[in-house]
């Protein structure tokens, strides 16, 4: 059996979303036909649209040297080229973090930033950016021993002075003095501090991305990978070897990288006990060796402090021995099967869960609003016509007070557009203030200040110390807007309230926005940043280049949520009053239709005909417009996107 249940799955994943993409593509069009867009929504539809096409799935594996973590990736995913197509061997073979993904525009590659970019005071994300900094190696994706010659290349090493080992955070006087090498004249280090793979595997190409790292020495060290690659993937899979259990450096590894990472949020976590195999015992046979198995996982479960569900239990150099040679008995004997149904059924399922969820929050509102717009639309239109079929145009009185009526009710609008512009001008003011209390200016006046004093700090302590007092500062600065996040919510219930009240105007509870996800993904950063901090790797390592490179990733990270809390208020702000502006300008189109068509009708009898044939011409129009909207609510439900609406 080969790997078909996750392919699968990964296939049906990326055709649920396309599907999803074309049916919020048809709803976009579908408000600029009928009048409906606005910039600020469309623009909402558009980076949802963006978001969609650019999506991956990111698992990241995660592991001490030696735990089979390669040979594992290469069993799940790439056992069809019929070899090792990572670079897998006895020892360390992974040196340096690497990136596998499929880069369309790209191509197939490999680039490698050399290890001395530690040094610099530029983020990996900033690198990225620039393709001249990194090794290019082409991939011919027709030659799997071309590509795994290349690949090659991620496991080189070279001999470094100590001093530059040591402030890479490559060597440690401690550690070298317990192996009895304590004053070497040379150290070998990874020639690479990051890799990014892309090619067209089918995987790859359907948006499954890997991570694949290097163990906690690179953990320990380089923050940017704890702190942003490992919790923007949306599985992590910790590998523990059978053979040895949870050791010292896993339990480290564990519970400040992996448990602390993942602990405070909805990712999901795999632990893989891999090398079963080494535990077969001749003498003890199949029941020995099904027992030593259950013995070893109750043992690492208990150490990890998880439930036994959690830990498959596997031989990965057995199940790409197995996939390579179409073997399907000593397929089920690696017992692979279970994990891939987890990645598969679990993994999967949880991602579309989250993109759903944040699909229904952006839009979810603007397709409610816009149900309850037609609905009104139509059950005017034909209160309109009824109405006009009812008329005695005979009776000149009935007319002259119906013309009379219209005209009050166009003396009601020109007062209800000055009471919205004058309620709207209040609220944006309210709403102004509210984005600028997390703006830009004033994230930079803490930042700068903090680390100019955390600079000057002659002790790890008092660098330490600085630390706390920018994440109370931050964390300040956000509760000082909750108060008027509160002012500013009231402001609009209060105006959506009077319009329905004095307009008689559909209820459409407006969208609220509200600072809490804000506030709670800031304390995760903080508590990140803390164990990071805290972690005994980090004590041991360079403290300047350490502090120095964790204060520059928490600092992007914050800085990063302030601005979407500043951005995504900003753009409530500008669409949260979208609603009555529709229905203001729908209200006019009726007051203006009805009184052009009552004059139209007192000049001449013979109009009464042709203003009820246009009256239901607009009915069918507004009936047209109902339907298409029915039938793309009805598509987004059919994709798993469960709107308010009836």
């Amino acid at each position: 059996m080969r790997n078909l249940e996750f392919k699968e799955q990964m296939r049906e994943y990326s055709q649920w979303r396309a599907k999803l993409i074309q049916t919020i593509e048809m709803y976009r069009q579908w408000r600029q036909r009928y009048g409906l867009q606005d910039a600020q929504s469309d623009n909402t539809i558009l980076n949802i649209l963006s978001g969609l096409k650019s999506d991956r799935i990111t698992l990241a594996f995660a592991a001490e040297f030696s735990r089979g973590k390669t040979e594992l990736i290469n069993a799940l995913f790439f056992a069809e080229t019929g070899l090792r197509l990572l670079p897998s061997s006895p020892g360390r073979t992974t040196m340096s973090p690497t990136e596998l993904f499929w880069d369309e525009q790209g191509g197939s590659y490999i680039r490698l930033l050399n290890i001395e970019s530690r040094l610099e005071d530029v983020s990996l994300v900033e690198l990225k950016q620039q393709p001249n900094r990194w090794k290019h190696i082409p991939l011919d994706c027709n030659s799997p021993s071309q590509m795994q010659e290349a690949f090659m290349e991620l496991m080189s090493k070279k001999p470094v002075e100590r001093d530059l080992a040591e402030k890479l955070g490559l060597w440690n006087k401690r550690e070298a003095a317990e192996q009895g090498n304590a004053n070497p004249d040379k150290v070998e280090i990874p020639c690479w501090r990051h890799a990014l793979i892309s090619f067209p595997h089918s995987l790859l190409k359907e948006g499954l991305a890997i991570l694949d790292t290097p163990g906690l020495n690179a953990l320990g060290t380089e923050p940017e990978l704890t702190l942003s690659m490992l919790p923007s993937a949306q599985a992590i899979v910790f590998l523990l070897a059978a053979d040895t259990g949870v050791t010292k450096s896993d339990l480290e590894m564990w519970r400040n990288h992996v448990f602390k990472v993942s602990s405070g949020s909805k990712q999901s976590v795999a632990v893989v006990m891999n090398k079963i195999d080494a535990m077969w015992d001749d003498l003890a046979g199949e029941k020995g060796y099904d027992n030593a198995i259950q013995s070893q996982t109750r043992a690492s479960a208990e150490t990890l402090k998880i439930n036994e569900k959690a830990i498959f239990p596997v031989s990965a150099k057995q199940a790409l021995l197995a996939k390579v040679k179409g073997d399907t008995d000593l397929l089920a004997r690696s017992r692979l099967a279970m994990l891939e149904n987890y990645l598969a059924n679990d993994i999967l399922k949880e991602r579309r869960t989250i993109l759903m969820n944040a699909i229904i929050r952006d839009i979810g509102f603007m397709v409610n609003e816009s149900l309850s717009l037609t609905d009104s639309s139509y059950s005017n239109a034909i209160s309109q016509l009824e109405e006009i079929k009812k008329i005695d145009f005979e009776n000149k009185d009935m007319t002259g007070k119906l013309m009379a009526e219209m005209r009050d009710k166009q003396n009601q609008y020109m007062a209800t557009v000055e009471n919205f512009q004058a309620s709207r001008q209040v609220f944006l003011t309210q709403a102004r203030m509210l984005a600028d209390s997390f703006g830009k200016e004033r994230v930079d006046e803490i930042v700068n200040r903090t680390r100019d004093e955390m600079s000057k700090s002659l002790t790890t302590y008092s660098m330490k110390q600085n630390m706390r007092k920018l994440f109370d500062e931050l964390r300040d600065l956000l509760q000082d807007s909750v108060d008027l996040t509160n002012e500013t919510r009231r402001l609009v219930k209060a105006i959506h309230k009077k319009f329905k009240d004095e307009y008689g105007f559909v209820e459409i509870e407006p969208q609220l926005f509200s600072i809490s996800t804000y506030q709670f993904e800031l304390e995760q950063v903080f508590a990140e940043g803390e164990a990071f901090r805290s972690s005994a790797k980090t004590t041991m390592t360079e403290q300047s280049i350490v502090i120095n490179k964790l204060y520059g990733t928490l600092i992007a990270k914050a800085r990063h949520i302030l601005k979407q809390a500043h951005d995504d208020a900003a753009t409530w702000s500008s669409n949260v009053m979208t609603p009555l502006m529709h229905q203001i300008k729908d209200y006019k189109k009726q007051i203006d239709g009805r009184l052009l068509m009552l004059r139209k009708i007192n000049e001449s009898k013979g109009n009464i005909i042709e203003s009820i044939a246009s009256l239901e011409e607009q009915l069918k129009q507004i009936r047209k417009q109902r339907e298409e909207l029915a039938m793309m609510i009805k598509l987004m439900r059919m994709e798993g996107l469960q709107f308010d609406n009836k």
